[in-house]
């Protein structure tokens, strides 16, 4: 390919430019890397390129050559046992060797049975007295004069593979055509409850094992869980029929069952991250997640934790009911909108929301009354009751007000148009108080979207996931008092660092 001057040029190049391959290609634009080092070994080992139009040297030389024929012949003219003994030549050039100097052993047949020179009518006859013997397969193969293993082939051949591999003798005389109609009816049926037998099973196990709801849809299943599976399955159906109802590839079934025997790096944490889970009401999502294990000294990629929470079935709750409304009309003139959807604060006690939510269980109604501080969503204070009244509102208006030192500014109190927030008690509080009343627009549930978004977050993590129909009200009480204190000391919030309501106040240093 080229020429013995554009060799020589190279190995020169990669000599001067300090036997740097990627530099020397850069400067000449070939050859390529193994072809340049392979110049310069040649270049090394005898001072010189062997120049193109001169012949190869050949490799052995002739006395090795005769020496290796000398050994063919006197040891049972064995190419492989000439070759083991004297480390030499390759088979193909040793082959060349022994054509060249005994040409007769160019028709040294090695068959058991001899040449292949059966026709296709004598194939096709040795085929049909292989399902209608009464013979074995070994004696008939024996009596055509081929070995047992080419009876077989010839009948792929013929047959295809989809035919049955071995066939038996048929002793019994046959059956009537309706009694082997019959037959083959009770055989497919059989069959047919057998499959349906292994769907049920597999659809069974991925529930238990899986812990998701897969519609019905084995194939919707990652690799891994259909080898999981496979393995759970594995005594009671044969790993191939599984492997056939799954979909799944042979090679990837064992490789991910390789990987699943080995050791579980991420073990330890995939218990860590269930007790959090569990220990905060179901409700955190993989950012969440990731904070409590940086807390605890976890350090590792989201993406992970939202493939273990997916493999652990760790699923947070979704919202489904709407949400309780207090408007009566418009009672009385309502104060502007000083918030206008601006829930920042720069400080505590700068900007409060408040709101009522109603929650519905078997034993009655229950009602939510909170003051939320925009600083931070801290919960000041709440009330909780059966009542909707003027004493559920008025108490914790109370509560907040004593969180209140004298000589802080006084807070925005922003609600909806609720009737609550419009009776003389309220009103008189608020104006006591110094407080600066704020309302949201008519029906626009936006002008109070930090309230709201509390309540829905209350709702999908304690009040949607969990059965309340034994409960009792006192009981449903304590659970949902229960819940904002944990909101406001453990739970912990993105937009704080990863830190619950308390601990941001602690670490500025406005709380002990």
């Amino acid at each position: 390919m080229y020429s013995y001057e554009e060799r020589m040029r190279a190995v020169v190049v990669y000599i001067k430019l300090g036997k740097r391959v990627d530099a020397t290609i850069r400067e000449l634009g070939y050859p390529s890397k193994n072809a340049l080092k392979g110049w310069y070994s040649e270049y090394e080992r005898h001072e010189s390129l062997r120049n193109g139009s001169a012949p190869r040297p050949p490799k052995f030389s002739e006395e090795q050559k005769q020496v290796a024929l000398e050994h063919f012949a006197s040891q049972g003219r064995c190419i492989s046992w000439t070759m083991r003994a004297l480390g030499y030549p390759g088979r193909a050039t040793l082959t060349a060797w022994v054509h060249e100097v005994f040409p007769e052993a160019k028709r040294v047949s090695n068959g058991r049975y001899g040449p292949g020179n059966h026709t296709d009518a004598a194939k096709r006859a040795a085929v049909v007295g292989l399902y209608s013997r009464s013979e074995s397969a070994e004696a008939l193969a024996k009596k055509v004069g081929v070995s047992r293993p080419t009876l077989y082939a010839w009948k792929s051949q013929f047959l295809g593979a989809e035919a049955p591999a071995t066939m038996r003798r048929k002793k019994s005389p046959p059956l009537d055509p309706e009694i082997a109609e019959l037959e083959r009816q009770r055989d497919a049926l059989l069959r047919d409850i057998r499959e349906l037998q292994i769907e049920h099973d597999l659809l069974r196990t991925a529930s238990e094992l899986i812990k998701k709801d897969i519609g019905g849809d084995l194939q919707s299943l990652s690799n891994r869980e259909k080898t999981m599976l496979i393995v759970a399955l594995k005594n009671h159906y044969k790993a191939p029929t599984l492997l056939t109802h799954l979909g799944l590839p042979r090679s990837s079934y064992f490789y991910r069952r390789t990987r699943i025997t080995l050791e579980d790096k991420y073990l330890p944490v995939r218990h860590i991250m269930a007790d959090i889970f569990e220990s905060n009401h179901r409700c955190y999502g993989y950012r969440r997640l990731t904070a409590s294990l940086t807390r605890h000294s976890i350090k590792i990629s989201e993406k992970v934790v939202r493939r273990l929470m997916k493999q652990e079935a760790l699923a947070i709750p979704k919202p489904k009911r709407r949400r309780y409304s207090s408007y009566l009309g418009e009672i009385s003139p309502a104060p502007e909108n000083v918030i206008n959807r601006d829930f920042q604060a720069q400080a505590p006690n700068e900007k409060w929301l408040t709101d009522i939510t109603e929650f519905h269980i078997r034993a009655g109604k229950v009602y939510l009354s909170p003051i939320i501080d925009c600083f931070d969503g801290l919960v000041i204070s709440w009330a909780i009751g059966t009542k909707p009244d003027a004493d559920l509102a008025n108490t914790m208006l109370d509560a907040a007000l004593e969180t209140i030192v004298d000589s802080e500014a006084r807070p925005i109190i922003h609600s909806d148009r609720g009737a609550h927030y419009r009776w003389s008690g309220w009103l008189e509080r608020v104006n006591g108080a110094g407080l600066v009343r704020s309302m949201s627009r008519k029906a626009s549930s936006q002008d109070n979207a930090a309230c709201e978004g509390f309540f829905g977050r209350l709702k999908i993590e304690l009040f949607y996931p969990r059965d309340w129909r034994a409960f009792t009200l006192a009981q449903f009480i304590d659970a949902v008092d229960g819940y904002i204190r944990w909101y406001n000391e453990t739970r912990i919030k993105m937009s704080l660092g990863g830190r619950s309501p308390i601990e941001y106040r602690q670490s500025l240093g406005i709380m002990p």
